[in-house]
């Protein structure tokens, strides 16, 4: 770890200074879990306390989560991409896609016009990790190895504000969707003209390959949505979701009272009939009313 010593003066924002920047530079990476109070304390130099409440602003900043009885964990790598990321759980998937298809296009077409042997390196890399992974059925593998090689077009932009952006927004996609395993029917639209165009330095072919790939993407996303399987991007689904393919709503509960499974009115049952130890011998049971 690159943490210091603080000096008495401002401890505690010097301490929120020190973890948002292990956490920025991925010294504590995004689903890693932080150093224990008591580690940082000493590490620090400070008191529990201070820690405590650097922590504490850090949770409500959005970078970092505290489950109860397991540690601290970091869920996003700025203020920025806790919003994107808080915002994007309830986002439906065909927005998320459409807006990704507007950064890594732009992004492959600069990216075509500026990048160097690095970067062409970096991308080819990617590619063959991702290709890789996904020809040996390995899920989680293929999502990061999927993001890494758009990470490495992003970033052969040499354009920090969309690089920066791009990370904030695809570490909040990573955490929305999970696996992304409800995405992976695009999985095996080739990656390859991304690639080539940019080596070539072929700015609109670049553009054109990677608008293909997410029209692809997007067409897929289109398709489930109107059959009703693709859920929102959120951890689970909507209830409309839940309803519409025939199982219970989220969180496992019944319908409520006076609707049926389908959300549609049924008709008052009234109140319940009165024991039957209790009617008067002569009176006839009180009818129920059918749906």
């Amino acid at each position: 770890m690159t943490l210091r010593t603080a000096r008495r003066s401002s401890l505690v924002d010097q301490v929120i200074d020190q973890l948002r920047g292990e956490i920025a530079t991925g010294v504590w990476p995004v689903g890693g879990k932080i150093p224990a109070e008591p580690v940082l304390s000493e590490t620090l130099g400070v008191g529990r306390n201070t820690v405590r409440e650097a922590v504490r602003a850090l949770q409500h900043a959005g970078l970092l989560e505290c489950r109860q009885g397991d540690g601290t964990y970091v869920i996003a790598t700025s203020e920025l991409s806790g919003a994107v990321r808080r915002r994007l759980e309830t986002a439906e998937l065909i927005e998320i896609v459409e807006v990704r298809r507007g950064l890594e296009v732009e992004a492959a077409r600069l990216a075509a016009a500026r990048r160097t042997d690095t970067d062409v390196t970096a991308i080819a890399a990617a590619l063959a990790e991702r290709d890789a992974a996904f020809a040996a059925g390995e899920h989680a593998t293929f999502v990061e190895a999927d993001l890494a090689f758009h990470t490495a077009v992003v970033e052969a932009t040499h354009n920090q504000v969309l690089t920066d952006l791009y990370r904030d927004f695809s570490a909040a996609l990573r955490a929305s969707i999970g696996a992304a395993g409800d995405l992976l029917e695009h999985a095996d639209i080739p990656h390859g003209p991304i690639a080539e165009a940019i080596e070539a330095g072929d700015a609109p072919a670049a553009a054109r390959a990677t608008h293909a790939c997410l029209d692809e993407i997007l067409r897929s996303t289109e398709e489930r949505t109107l059959a009703g399987t693709a859920p929102s991007a959120g951890a689970a689904p909507s209830a409309g979701t839940a309803r519409s393919s025939g199982t219970m709503p989220v969180g496992g509960t019944s319908p409520s009272a006076g609707t049926a499974p389908s959300g549609g009115p049924v008709a008052d049952a009234g109140p319940p009939a009165d024991p039957p130890a209790e009617r008067p011998p002569a009176a006839p049971p009180e009818p129920v009313p059918t749906a």
